[in-house]
């Protein structure tokens, strides 16, 4: 794993703790991950696609945190996506957040809809990141959990198609700090709780594997 992102996970992440009502929701994806791993059928990837409205910003942070919390966790077969219910463009503050944190962003497209590949390990797979809805063939269509970021895609999109399940797991937007003062702290704190909710449950699927 990047050195920078490594330490940032160390030393601001694993001490952070996780408010209890948000366990109930959490545990669903711990579930969830767990028994599609005992499962024997093969292939048995996770799939899970995090939904929001505009797959800009918080969708975004919580694919790429999760994959790389199953990367740093070591476990395995686990794909992460995100979508919207429109397609928009990948936030800028997004992107500078991730390259200060430590991720490796590589532009591969420009336009209104640029397309980046973020990595997390220089020797390892890139996540894939530019904004995409629901029908987006980029995306799993059937055997995903779907998780919702956001309370508008949970009221625009109640029922997510191909989904065989669905969780609640909404995070404040920061894009109401866009373009103040305060924007790059208001992205950090909204990643920094996604991140620790992804650190949260694949450090508890590692515990019960092992155990």
């Amino acid at each position: 794993m990047n050195r920078t992102l490594k330490t940032f996970i160390e030393q601001n992440i694993s001490h952070q703790k996780t408010e209890n009502n948000r366990l109930r929701e959490l545990t669903k994806i711990i579930d969830y991950i767990i028994d599609n791993i005992e499962k024997e059928e093969i292939p048995n990837n996770t799939l899970l696609n995090f939904v929001c409205t505009h797959n800009s910003r918080r969708s975004h942070l919580c694919q790429i945190w999760a994959q790389t919390m199953a990367y740093y966790f070591k476990i395995p077969n686990i794909n992460c996506y995100s979508c919207g219910t429109q397609s928009t463009a990948v936030a800028g503050p997004v992107i500078a957040h991730l390259e200060k944190v430590g991720f490796e962003v590589i532009n591969l497209s420009s336009g209104e809809n640029p397309i980046y590949a973020i990595k997390f390990c220089s020797n390892g797979n890139s996540i894939i990141s530019f904004s995409k809805t629901l029908e987006t063939p980029f995306n799993p269509k059937e055997n995903f959990m779907a998780v919702m970021t956001c309370s508008d895609a949970e009221t625009n999109c109640p029922t997510i198609h191909g989904a065989k399940k669905t969780v609640s797991l909404k995070y404040e937007d920061p894009k109401i700090y866009d373009k103040t003062p305060q924007e790059e702290y208001a992205y950090f704190q909204t990643s920094l709780a996604i991140a620790n909710e992804m650190y949260y449950i694949f450090t508890n699927i590692e515990k019960r594997l092992i155990s």
